[in-house]
């Protein structure tokens, strides 16, 4: 009997149809060696033919042009090549020795003298320049902002919330929560209420799991004395919340997610008083940290976040009110277009773009019972579409992701490598040229490039962000040629624009250009950014391309040498691979 069939694995994955087969790379040394060589070949036997025409083409002239031959093939350094492999076997030895960058390793032997002629790096931001540890850092709704020093203020107003709104202190899984009435008592216009329901928004609308933590044995050995029959600590997103907040004090409850922000946010609202501790495949369970009260939601749809979409989605029941509520947060870009008409998203999300913080904004929107019905039986149709079926699920949701109740914007900070500014301000002065190639917004990227000083304090910047038309384009490389000397910021589809109209041109003008930044980039553009360079470039110059998650694969794939981040996806990909930038 066929319960099912698992599709889109394994080499059907995006990321793995992403990435091409890994290419055998040659350094420039042996080319040079091959190529000398096969010189020198036909010089011999050039040579050889001549001395046997000059001694004269008869008898059995080919015995003296053999002759000759064996003469003249000291002149190929054949045992070049074998010293060559074996000093390239020391210098890997050498890298892997050094102490002042340990648990370095040289996973070909074939190109570490390739380090010394590299003259362009092209590095991703997240996880390579920064440390890819998110920390929540700030909270904004409209006019007020809250940062991590107001986490005793916010939880104050969360138990101001729920006292008003007549929840019982008790630790049983009795109804917590609130009565739409007593909402309207409280006003949704409070900043006790704008609070409370921003926080909720951020405990629920996510991928995060709670998992145990390394108090297995201990967790088993409560389950067998325990007079609630229990199989096991793996049953932990299976039991019920009143189950998990037993066992709470007894072991301790982290999180994971495929996204480091996810985790970051989720953890600040654990901080500050609202803890996720249960999720299973239809449920979620919040506790109230304060009161240790319990708010059980029915996951009823979640819609997975996208590069296509910038954005994720999920509508929850509410356990005891029976209220529906659709949350949806993404980036500030897609999102302005979603939400309510109001006069600061936009200047907000910029504001703390420039601080160098990750931002997400987050919504919601209330659904009425016949309504939700109506738009389950619309998707689920669409999802029965044998053709264009993600076009046909994808219109259903964004019939939901209009006129959205604006919650607030979220601020998540990704500290910098250690040393990473004195690192790369060697590298300048070495001669040698940084790229960025980031996925992040164009503000936020400018930020940590001028904070890790790829781009120096006196460097003049030139934006390239809006472009549409060739004459757009044609116009923004003529200024950026005129400013000599400049750093270039570029948006993906900015960069997509010029290179379909000016490819030359553009490549041309950049490569003289000190570091250049490309915001909002794909995976496949940072190959394609690594394969034009290489096009342009001074040949016998060196592209390093630096990296740590599955999003850089291609780019380190087709750059000379691909230095992958220790630990990440990335350093399977990579020629050699270290702990940190």
């Amino acid at each position: 009997e066929v319960i099912g069939c698992v599709i889109y694995t394994g080499t059907d994955t995006r990321m793995v149809m992403n990435t091409n087969k890994p290419r055998y790379k040659f350094g420039l040394v042996d080319k040079e060696i091959n190529r000398l060589t096969k010189l020198l070949f036909v010089a011999s036997f050039v040579l050889s033919m001549l001395l046997v025409i000059l001694k004269g083409v008869d008898g059995l002239w080919y015995r003296y042009f053999v002759r000759f031959l064996l003469i003249f093939s000291y002149m190929i350094p054949i045992s070049l090549r074998v010293n060559l492999d074996l000093g390239k076997l020391a210098y890997s030895w050498f890298i892997q020795q050094d102490k002042n960058i340990p648990g370095s390793i040289v996973r070909t032997s074939t190109i570490p003298e390739e380090l010394g002629r590299i003259g362009y790096i092209l590095t991703d931001k997240t996880g390579t320049l920064t440390q890819n540890v998110m920390v929540f850092k700030r909270l904004k709704l409209g006019a007020v902002s809250y940062t991590i020093e107001n986490k005793t203020k916010i939880s104050n107003l969360l138990e101001e919330v729920y006292k008003k709104s007549g929840i019982a202190a008790n630790k049983s899984q009795e109804s917590l929560v609130t009565s739409t009435s007593t909402k309207r008592s409280i006003g949704k216009n409070t900043e006790a209420m704008k609070v409370t329901e921003a926080i909720k928004a951020l405990a629920l609308c996510h991928n995060v799991t709670p998992v145990l933590n390394d108090s297995a044995e201990i967790m088993n050995e409560f389950l067998s004395t325990s007079d609630t029959p229990k199989t096991s600590v793996t049953s932990l997103n299976t039991t019920t919340g009143s189950d998990v907040l037993e066992l709470l004090p007894v072991i301790a409850i982290s999180y994971q997610a495929s996204s480091p922000d996810e985790i970051a946010i989720v953890d600040w609202t654990e901080q500050i008083g609202l803890t996720l501790i249960h999720r299973s495949l239809k449920s979620m369970t919040l506790k109230l940290n304060s009161t240790e009260q319990l708010f059980d939601y029915e996951i009823l749809q979640l819609f997975p976040f996208t590069p296509e979409t910038k954005r994720m989605g999920i509508i929850v029941r509410d356990e005891n009110t029976n209220e529906i509520i659709f949350y949806l947060k993404g980036a500030d870009t897609v999102m302005q277009n979603l939400v309510q008409y109001n006069d600061w998203l936009q200047e907000e999300s910029a504001n703390m773009a420039r601080e160098g913080l990750r931002t997400l904004v987050i919504a919601k929107k209330q659904l009425t019972q016949e309504k939700y019905q109506a738009f389950e039986q619309n998707i689920t149709k669409a999802r029965l579409q044998t053709i264009n079926r993600s076009r046909c699920v994808r219109e259903v949701i964004e019939t939901l992701e209009c006129d959205m109740e604006l919650l607030g914007v979220t601020g998540v900070e990704d500290k910098l490598q250690l040393d990473v500014r004195q690192t790369l301000e060697s590298l300048h002065n070495g001669g040698i040229k940084i790229w960025m190639l980031t996925g992040d917004k164009l503000e936020t990227a400018t930020c940590i490039a001028k904070s890790s000083k790829l781009i120096r304090r006196n460097d003049d910047i030139y934006i390239i962000q809006q472009v549409a038309t060739r004459e757009e384009c044609l116009q923004e490389l003529n200024i950026f040629k005129r400013k000599i000397g400049a750093c270039l910021v570029i948006t993906g589809d900015a960069l997509q624009i010029c290179l379909s109209f000016y490819e030359k041109d553009l490549m041309e003008s950049i490569i003289e250009s000190p570091s250049v930044v490309v915001c909002r980039c794909s995976p496949t553009q940072k190959a394609i950014v690594v394969d034009l360079l290489k096009k342009y470039r001074n040949k016998k110059v060196r592209v390093c391309a630096i990296g740590d998650g599955g999003n850089d694969v291609s780019m380190i794939q087709s750059a000379h040498v691909g230095i992958g981040i220790v630990g990440k996806e990335g350093k399977s990909f990579s020629s050699l691979s270290c702990t940190s930038f």
